[in-house]
């Protein structure tokens, strides 16, 4: 099943290393125009490698990423490590802190295919090549993707809280979220890691593209370095959170709209073909909604707002090449009634077009179909951890932007690094 390994991670030098929180920086597919700009004011935080900018950005991070190890601005740890992640963080409203334990490890990038790690969402073909030619010029890895594994046992947690006691970092990122990075090098402590994941599947929770990245560069490296035992272009950096007892908790993604050809009048006596609506008053009542009721949405539509709740006598229209735990998602129907029969866009077509924006901030919806920049939003709810589970374990996927695993994995705190002379080592010692 999964192989995982320590790394030798690359880390900000000791004095760079006491001000993490001008350093780090959200994942790439997350981070906002404005958060960017802010980011990219400073020439060491690591979004310039995540993200890079300029004519060449790939080859710019890449000689980036040479000059910060040239000149000590990152150092690379001498002994593998597994990296000890805990996030602890509160959703509105609550008051005591929530804490999602984890670690960060070194995972071989498995293709679909082997059925190890198992994804829940579609990709976006040109998400994927940028990532690919990003990994090819750098050789690092600067944010780990998410994986869950399934283990009622909890062992590694008391490992995992033994070496919290000495932390690496602890600092506060750009969603107020508590985060605290340690270290384990204890060869006998991360045998047991290795051990424990070996017959376990991973659930891929985030980080599609840049998996997917990770998983056409081995295949393109394949062949090389015959004599390796063990390859860094093998392998990817992934955070990887237990399933049970953990506070894994799923935020809803929103969907805007631009540019709609029909007139209003057109639009909603399509609408009316295949959901129930009712006029529901104030917009921003929407965000404290309870949609109890499954196939239900809120929809903005300039000032106005309405519940529209799918009619359960036309669901054996709804995809019947579908398993039934696909066809049941309340996303599926959105995304095959709404935005497929009633506007006309295919499933590929959806994952290509320029008109459908995937938003998780409640207010920044309403606020693009009020200035008038968005024809209408529809706000819909989270999915449930169940659910994701049994898709994944079915082998089907889900439409793109169907989860946001909050909180996110901060980019930064550590460096991944496959070029091989960085990443060889001696693994076997790790292994019983």
């Amino acid at each position: 099943m999964a192989e995982i390994l320590p790394l030798k991670a690359w880390r900000y030098n000791e004095e760079l290393g006491k001000n993490l929180e001008e350093l780090t920086a959200p994942l790439f597919d997350v981070v906002s125009a404005k958060q960017r700009e802010l980011l990219y004011q400073n020439p060491l935080n690591s979004i310039h490698l995540s993200v890079p900018q300029g004519e060449f950005p790939h080859q710019n991070a890449a000689k980036l990423v040479a000059k910060w190890k040239s000149e000590g601005i990152i150092v690379q740890d001498p002994l593998p490590g597994i990296y000890v992640y805990y996030q602890y963080f509160r959703l509105p409203g609550e008051h005591e802190e929530r804490c999602r334990k984890g670690f960060i490890a070194q995972i071989k990038a498995y293709d679909w295919s082997e059925e190890v790690i198992l994804r829940h969402e579609n990709t976006i073909v040109s998400a994927v090549n940028d990532r690919i030619d990003l990994l090819k010029a750098t050789e690092i890895q600067v944010s780990p993707t998410h994986g869950l594994y399934e283990d009622e046992s909890h062992e590694l947690e008391a490992h995992m809280d033994a070496a919290m006691a000495s932390p690496l970092y602890e600092l506060e990122d750009y969603q107020g979220v508590r985060e605290v990075l340690a270290v384990i090098h204890d060869a006998a402590v991360i045998s047991r890691f290795l051990e424990l994941l070996k017959d376990k599947k991973v659930i891929l929770a985030d980080g599609h593209h840049r998996l997917e990245g990770a998983i056409e560069y081995r295949k393109q490296q394949k062949g090389n370095l015959p004599n390796a035992k063990w390859k860094g272009s093998d392998y990817h950096l992934m955070y990887l959170t237990n399933v049970h007892g953990n506070h894994l908790t799923i935020l809803p993604t929103h969907r805007l709209f631009y540019g709609l050809d029909l007139s209003k009048k057109e639009f909603f006596e399509k609408l009316m073909e295949w959901f129930e609506v009712r006029n529901f008053g104030d917009a921003e009542e929407l965000s404290t909604y309870s949609f109890q009721r499954k196939w239900s949405f809120g929809l903005v539509w300039e000032d106005e707002a309405f519940v529209i709740k799918f009619r359960p006598e036309k669901f054996d229209q709804v995809r019947p090449d579908l398993p039934e735990v696909l066809r049941n998602l309340d996303l599926v129907i959105l995304h095959h009634i709404l935005f497929e029969k009633i506007l006309g866009l295919d499933e590929e077509a959806q994952r290509k077009s320029e008109q459908l924006a995937f938003e998780r901030n409640f207010s920044r919806c309403i606020r693009e179909v009020r200035g008038g920049k968005a024809t209408f939003a529809i706000i819909t709810r989270e999915l449930e951890m169940d659910q994701i589970m049994e898709v994944c374990k079915s082998g089907q996927v889900m439409p793109q932007k169907s989860t946001y695993f909050y909180p996110k994995a901060l980019g930064g705190l550590i460096f991944g690094s496959i070029k091989q002379e960085e990443f060889d080592y001696e693994y076997g010692a790790f292994f019983k």
